[in-house]
């Protein structure tokens, strides 16, 4: 059984939904947390809704946070826990997907998955294994896991955007060319972007690379 995600929505500034942008927090956060870069965005993408739902579980590592799946060296759980824990938000988030698709008038080809960190992790994990491709994958400051699964379990294979800080502490930029190498291999269109000076964050330059990347593979011109 999945369980129901709490979400903030930014309805399309038009009045008329034609392309939905779901957005993924990090570990400890909430949807609120990054239902703000709709602002910047937004005037870019007239005709898109914004969505940033609550990872189904409290964190345990922040009481005031969510978690999308237990991390074992931050909070102590055990390996089991986590993949547990991310298999069953897995689950939940496909339902969430759907369900908002179908809410706003949807398809699978005018909607763009957009994480952070955690929120990256859950987002190239779900995306390649649905059976119909969403419009494209943007992933800040993540990491691939399991890539060893991915050839195996792909389904179908959208765009991915992949953005990092040089200066991360938390998920290391290698971790970037390490996600992009086993997406390539497993046949997707990938791209890069390093942000100079940048820890575990989105900076204003990968935001705007973020953009173009989502104007591109949504088809909004002008």
């Amino acid at each position: 059984m999945t369980r129901e995600l709490q979400a903030g929505r930014r309805g399309a500034p038009s009045g008329k939904t034609k392309s939905l942008v779901i957005v993924l927090h990090g570990y400890g956060a909430d949807g609120n947390d990054l239902l703000g870069l709709a602002d910047p965005l937004q005037p870019h993408m007239p005709d898109t809704t914004f969505i940033a739902p609550d990872a189904p579980d409290k964190c345990s590592g922040n009481p005031y946070g969510y978690e999308w799946f237990p991390i074992p060296w931050l909070d102590g759980s055990s390996e089991e826990a986590a993949a547990k824990g991310m298999a069953q938000s897995a689950d939940d988030l496909n339902a969430f997907i759907d369900a908002k698709m179908a809410e706003e008038g949807v398809t699978s080809s005018e909607t763009i998955l957009m994480g952070f960190s955690q929120g990256t992790m859950m987002s190239l994990h779900i995306a390649p294994r649905r059976a119909a491709p969403l419009a494209g994958v943007v992933g800040f400051s993540g990491r691939l896991l399991a890539p060893e699964t991915l050839e195996a379990e792909v389904m179908c294979r959208p765009p991915v955007l992949l953005i990092h800080g040089d200066q991360d502490q938390m998920v290391p930029v290698e971790s970037l060319p390490a996600a992009a190498d086993a997406l390539a291999k497993a046949g997707f269109e990938v791209c890069t972007h390093i942000s100079k000076g940048t820890a575990h964050g989105i900076a204003p330059d990968g935001l705007g690379v973020a953009l173009q990347f989502m104007r591109q593979h949504l088809a909004i011109s002008g």
